[in-house]
């Protein structure tokens, strides 16, 4: 994107920390709008090296099983022949950088103005802020997925609307994978939703650069493209969660109820 002026960026729902108000005007139009250049290359590092860390350890079997997941994550998932975790969830109860990444002073200031100042960050239960790392193969556990809304994920539960944020290890690309996206489609049904994969009128393709937090609310229409190089090139990896305005959960709520209906 060498070249794009401020004003272009802001037309693609790109703003910086000191544009808050034009953000959150995008968001509610629009349901989604990215956050660039907030961090720092030396905390990204920091935040990297953790994260690989915790996957190499759950993978061996020093962590707990709270932190891993058999709903999104396949079990038997193989990458170069290896075991591998495509999910590591709970990250921010183990990871001081995580910790302090998802709490940076310019993204809960983007939640604040989008969900009010008594928004919560669910960090403490059903599978907390996760470490997802797609990559194709033929053993791959995951790759993309499908046309969902968060909401659909619990639509019984009270704790809607919220806020969901992505913050990128790796930019994105057609190489790597990209998200796809309705815009505005947080303002209708989900009545007419593809079940998978499906070309839909309207969809555009929202590319993230390392660093960027890409949020989304939780009755927006997205989608993940698969990569479509191999090897490293084709590594999507990020730093998912999700901010709150409704009830909390009770304590131990747990994942029994979690509804998993986007295609994989």
């Amino acid at each position: 994107m060498t070249g794009t002026t401020a004003r272009e960026y802001s037309e693609l729902g790109v703003f910086g920390a000191w544009e808050i108000d034009a953000l959150s005007d995008f968001f509610v139009k629009h349901g989604y709008a990215t956050l660039r250049g907030v961090y720092s290359e030396s905390e990204l590092s920091a935040l990297e090296a953790d994260l690989e860390d915790l996957q190499r350890r759950l993978v061996a079997g020093e962590l707990t099983e709270r932190h891993g997941t058999a709903i999104l994550d396949d079990p038997s998932a193989l990458v170069d022949g290896e075991p591998f975790a495509h999910y590591v969830c709970h990250v921010t109860e183990c990871s001081a950088a995580a910790e302090e990444a998802v709490h940076h002073a310019a993204v809960v200031s983007v939640v604040a103005r989008l969900l009010g100042s008594g928004a919560w960050l669910l960090d403490d239960d059903r599978f907390g802020v996760v470490y997802q790392d797609a990559r194709p193969g033929d053993r791959s556990g995951y790759s993309r997925i499908g046309w969902h809304s968060d909401w659909q994920s619990g639509p019984h539960l009270e704790i809607w609307p919220s806020v969901a944020f992505t913050i990128h290890i790796d930019g994105t690309s057609p190489a790597n994978g990209f998200l796809r996206v309705v815009p505005g489609s947080h303002r209708r049904p989900t009545d007419g939703m593809p079940a998978t994969f499906e070309k839909i009128d309207g969809e555009i393709a929202v590319y993230a650069e390392r660093g960027d937090v890409l949020f989304h609310h939780s009755n927006l229409w997205h989608s993940a493209a698969r990569a479509t190089a191999d090897g490293p090139l084709g590594v999507r990896r990020h730093v998912r969660g999700g901010w709150y305005a409704g009830a909390r959960l009770d304590a131990g709520h747990g994942v029994d109820d979690f509804v998993k209906n986007a295609a994989r």
